[in-house]
C-alpha cells in the first residue's frame, strides 16, 4: 500500500523536473513570455539549472530514504 504512495510522490516529483528542464520546460516557456524581451530563452534555461539540480538530489533523497515522503501519509493515516 505504501509502495503506491511512495512511487506516486516520486512521480509527481519527476515531473516537477520535466517542467523545468530542456529540450521542452513548459515553465520556462511561459517565463520567457512574461519576461523582458531581452531576457533570452537560453538565459532561462541557464538559470534554472541549480533548481533542476536541487531537485534531483531531493528525488535521489526520496528514493534513497523513503520514509521522507512516507510521514505525514502514514501519520494522517
Amino acid at each position: 500500500e505504501w509502495a503506491a504512495v511512495w512511487f506516486g510522490i516520486l512521480f509527481v516529483m519527476n515531473i516537477q523536473i520535466y517542467f523545468l528542464s530542456p529540450p521542452f520546460g513548459p515553465a520556462c516557456f511561459w517565463l520567457k513570455s512574461v519576461a523582458p524581451r531581452d531576457v533570452t530563452l537560453q538565459e532561462i534555461f541557464v538559470s534554472v539549472i541549480p533548481f533542476i539540480c536541487l531537485q534531483i538530489i531531493g528525488m535521489l533523497l526520496v528514493m534513497v530514504f523513503p520514509q521522507i515522503a512516507l510521514w505525514m501519509p502514514q501519520l494522517l493515516n
